[in-house]
């Protein structure tokens, strides 16, 4: 299955996202968090975080560490591929850069010099 870059990308800021936010979180007591950002928004960011705190405390504590930086790389790796691989495809087709080319002959070579006598023909239109 060809797995698009965008959504490995998303998917690699996305992982790294939830692991700083748990790692915040974790480190912040809820007392505190209640006084910085009230009651009712401290609630709602432990309902969001506690099945990422249940999925850690699965977790040994002596694997902790080595499971975060192992996560990390994971995602640093991801999100490095999905640049690379994003930059690799052409930005227009050979026929979209053909058709880009004559619109822009024709312009120059048609239209610009014509342009200010157009322009005098459009104010004198107007003034009618």
């Amino acid at each position: 299955a060809v797995v698009s870059t965008q959504s490995t990308g998303t998917l690699a800021v996305g992982m790294v996202l939830a692991i700083t936010t748990q790692l915040i979180f974790s480190l912040v007591s809820p007392k505190l968090l209640d006084t910085l950002i009230g009651k009712e928004h401290s609630q709602l960011v432990f309902e969001t975080i506690t099945p990422v705190l249940g999925l850690f405390s699965l977790i040994p504590e002596e694997n902790k560490y080595f499971i975060f930086g192992a996560l990390g790389g994971v995602n640093l790796i991801l999100f490095i591929l999905a640049k690379v691989l994003s930059r690799t495809k052409p930005r227009l087709s050979s026929k979209q850069k053909k058709q880009f080319s004559a619109d822009r002959k024709k312009l120059v070579e048609t239209i610009k010099p014509r342009q200010a006598d157009m322009y005098s023909k459009y104010l004198a239109q107007c003034a009618e």
